[in-house]
């Protein structure tokens, strides 16, 4: 599809929904909706930074997917080790920086190494950014931002005063602009937690598709669903 004369937007949202669902109504195991999930993501999100967006975050795993059973959660954790080189290579043929939002604990020593070795390896690519948010919430990233700037003003690090919605983003996990178009796959209609701050301003697009199933053409169907709406930030157009 020619992008051209769309709007495109500059940071895109995804919570990934429906990979078991998916699995489970092919008479599969669900750590196999996973495995399609992340290979699908790959290839998504080549093809979202191939049209000139520069910024994507994904919710991959939450504070609260620790919930789901021990077998479910230990395969999830696995695909990110398992997968490395592949990851690594990904990014290294596409130009993108990775980096992870979240917190770090309940996370094993294979898991933060494979993160940071991420991190390490695609530092010097700029033009394409991937946020991927693991054992993330967004109340936990508030708090913690919280924290932080408490910790700088009592250190005399930063005058209370001059704190204001740029500054405060900066102690967030990531020091990203605001998410422009968030997309949650499966048909379900709600945050879950993800980017509260970052979303406040989205327009939000919910397909009944599961994310395996989400292609290219889904994406664009949401591009243009994007391109219709009317972007006001509170404001209001008099001339229409």
């Amino acid at each position: 599809m020619d992008y051209s004369k769309l709007k495109i937007p500059t940071h895109v949202a995804f919570i990934v929904d429906g990979n078991g669902r998916w699995a489970t109504e092919k008479g599969k195991i669900r750590s196999e909706g996973h495995k399609q999930g992340f290979l699908n993501l790959k290839k998504l999100t080549a093809y979202i930074f191939s049209k000139n967006i520069k910024y994507i975050s994904a919710y991959l795993f939450s504070t609260e997917n620790f919930k789901r059973s021990e077998k479910e959660v230990s395969f999830i954790m696995n695909l990110l080790t398992n997968q490395l080189k592949d990851i690594l290579n990904f990014c290294h043929e596409n130009q993108i920086k990775a980096f992870f939002s979240g917190r770090k604990e309940n996370l094993s020593k294979n898991v933060l190494k494979a993160m940071k070795e991420i991190e390490d390896e695609t530092k010097k690519y700029k033009n394409r950014i991937f946020n991927i948010c693991f054992n993330y919430g967004g109340h936990t990233e508030i708090i913690d931002a919280t924290k932080k700037i408490v910790k700088d003003v009592q250190n005399g690090n930063l005058d209370i005063n001059t704190l204001d919605e740029n500054i405060f983003n900066k102690y967030l996990y990531q020091d990203l602009p605001p998410v422009d178009l968030m997309i949650r796959t499966s048909g379900e209609q709600r945050l879950s937690n993800f980017m509260l701050w970052q979303n406040s301003y989205a327009e939000f697009y919910f397909p009944k598709t599961y994310f395996p199933d989400f292609d290219e053409n889904e994406f664009d169907k949401a591009i243009l669903e994007y391109t219709k709406r009317d972007r006001r930030f509170g404001g209001i157009d008099y001339e229409n």
